[in-house]
């Protein structure tokens, strides 16, 4: 599936796509294709959470300390680099793109980012990215906090035990240890975090579009969303 779709880069235009919806539902596979479709610059927001995470287990840092945690972000430089295997994720340096997938990760993440100084934190490094670069960013407020704005907004969501499917899977594939009664269980404690959370919460966009991708094929969700993004560019051209 190969079309031209640079037509929106000649009006000089930087544009913005803001991708929310629930753990597990394919969120940043469906951004990295529309990514390289579209020559955009991909931000996985929730792998920056995922960063920081990995920094307080590292260094001992007391995530019920709040106080603790902003003090810790003093220390931590997040940064994106491209190499021959794909976009990483650089912490002070370190690429630790593969690290902030473990299962311990994934337990803490969601109680990390309800933070209130780590959200304001890594929203302005997500806003900065935008100032320069043509994006497509993911995560769970990119469309209702981040960029309210932005041109195009999706929100994606799948059954539960899909999700489950699909994160388990994954997690074998990269050999990380795990039941599907753990991960079906860590994922719906994510959602009621995420969801619950006073700060920023996950939640749809009233101008997003949502996006049920339970039954979806990668490639037929790609193409249908690609469409949007056309017809959207187009409208607003």
């Amino acid at each position: 599936m190969i079309r031209s779709r640079f037509f929106f880069w000649s009006m000089n235009k930087r544009i913005v796509i803001a991708v929310d919806g629930h753990s597990a539902c394919g969120k940043s596979t469906v951004s990295k294709d529309v990514a390289k479709e579209l020559s955009l610059i991909y931000i996985d927001s929730g792998s920056m959470y995922r960063a920081v995470t990995l920094f307080c287990i590292r260094n001992d840092v007391n995530i019920e300390d709040h106080q603790q945690v902003a003090e810790a972000l003093e220390s931590i430089n997040i940064q994106f680099s491209k190499t021959e295997k794909g976009q990483t994720i650089l912490l002070n340096g370190e690429d630790v793109s593969d690290k902030i997938r473990t299962k311990e990760v994934n337990a803490l993440v969601s109680q990390v980012a309800k933070i209130s100084e780590v959200r304001s934190k890594l929203v302005e490094i997500q806003r900065s990215f935008a100032k320069t670069e043509s994006i497509i960013m993911d995560g769970r407020d990119i469309g209702t906090v981040v960029f309210p704005d932005a041109d195009v907004k999706f929100f994606l969501t799948a059954k539960l035990d899909i999700r489950t499917n699909r994160r388990y899977a994954e997690m074998q594939e990269k050999g990380i240890e795990g039941s599907l009664e753990f991960v079906q269980s860590n994922l719906q404690e994510r959602d009621y975090i995420d969801s619950n959370r006073k700060d920023s919460p996950l939640k749809q966009a009233d101008d997003a579009l949502l996006i049920d991708n339970s039954e979806l094929s990668q490639e037929d969700q790609l193409e249908y969303i690609l469409n949007i993004i056309e017809k959207q560019i187009r409208e607003d051209a």
